[in-house]
């Protein structure tokens, strides 16, 4: 059988679909040199038969990528829990951006996740927490000792999984010849055609760079011009994944927010001694549920928690998770499930 490579894919994705090992897709694709080789759109795989087929998985395995595609997905299955759904926005490439939002309560409460495109985990960790919530919700079960219809009946959670799509799909397939911003793409990598390392939108803009709360002091100190990293645009708010989120927040009164990046099992709280009071409190109660070291300052400007502290004076949270080199490793999901899922819980009651 063969298979023509669709976009978004990866060799383990495609393996796990055929039901057949990674290992074995390398084998008989001699073109293919490893498992983390990039397979692009159009490419051509020889899927091998077998007697005995792998169990497949499912899409929050830790074996697997999460993307787009993923997120996509998953969307009929939220529908069909009671989770609204909502298109805030598109990324460059007009992919878009979904708000997921579950609950009663008058609370509103925001994560986010996927800001930088080697930062994925963050993406598949909280589209499994909203599954995961709604869940529990519909069968009105406890949740690691959390009344979740309680809990759901107080507050009303928002959600954006993944705010960079263009770029996770970037980090994950690699660029090809006729992708849309192949010679921009190419030009702020020099010439390099691996990805690990981009953390930017599609463009070159890094979308933790461009809010504006000291805006003008991290773009100074940042690369001048589109970058696979810290790059803060020519000015605050130009990207429409941006736009996207700060329309959302400018629109709900969010009574806290929690932005999700990897990695270093941290959580910054503060900014500039702009919070409330009442963050050292919340912040050691995240920490104490995940065991994630509370730090108050990044020293940094332009980020998302930076400018919702400023703008409204409510509680902000950056929340590292994982650790080691991004993009990290697919099996790193089983510590940042196990250490975050109750910091997710215990944020929708502080």
């Amino acid at each position: 059988m063969n298979y023509s490579v669709r976009q978004g894919d990866t060799v383990a994705k495609v393996a796990n679909a055929f039901q057949i090992r990674p290992f074995d897709l390398v084998l008989f694709n001699p073109r293919l040199t490893s498992e983390h080789e990039y397979i692009q759109p159009g490419m051509i795989l020889h899927i091998p038969n077998t007697q005995n087929p792998q169990q497949k998985l499912d899409l929050f395995d830790h074996r697997l990528e999460f993307g787009p595609n993923e997120l996509d997905e998953m969307i009929p299955t939220f529908k069909k829990l009671g989770v609204r759904v909502e298109v805030i926005g598109f990324s460059v490439m007009k992919k878009p951006i979904y708000a997921l939002s579950i609950g009663r309560g008058k609370k509103e409460i925001f994560y986010s996740g996927g800001w930088h495109a080697n930062e994925w985990h963050t993406s598949k960790f909280l589209t499994k927490f909203v599954y995961e919530l709604a869940t529990a919700y519909e069968s009105q079960n406890d949740w690691y000792g959390y009344n979740i219809v309680e809990v759901l009946e107080k507050i009303k959670l928002f959600v954006v999984p993944l705010v960079n799509p263009d770029g996770v799909e970037l980090v994950q397939q690699g660029i090809y010849s006729n992708h849309p911003y192949y010679d921009e793409v190419v030009r702020i990598n020099k010439g390099e055609t691996r990805f690990e390392h981009w953390s930017s939108n599609i463009r070159g803009v890094d979308l933790n760079h461009q809010w504006p709360a000291g805006w003008e002091i991290e773009a100074k100190e940042s690369p001048q011009t589109p970058w696979s990293r810290h790059y803060s645009g020519t000015e605050p708010l130009t990207e429409p994944e941006v736009k996207a989120v700060y329309r959302l927040s400018k629109r709900l009164a969010f009574a806290h927010v929690v932005a999700f990046h990897s990695q270093g099992q941290v959580i910054y709280w503060g900014y500039r001694g702009l919070e409330p009071e009442c963050s050292k409190q919340m912040v050691e109660r995240l920490a104490l549920v995940s065991s994630y070291l509370p730090v108050h300052t990044a020293d940094s400007d332009g980020g998302y928690k930076d400018w919702f502290i400023q703008e409204t004076g409510r509680p902000g949270f950056t929340v590292e998770v994982g650790i080691g080199t991004n993009p990290l490793p697919n099996k790193a999901f089983a510590e940042i499930w196990s250490n975050n899922v109750l910091l997710a819980l215990e944020g929708l009651v502080i």
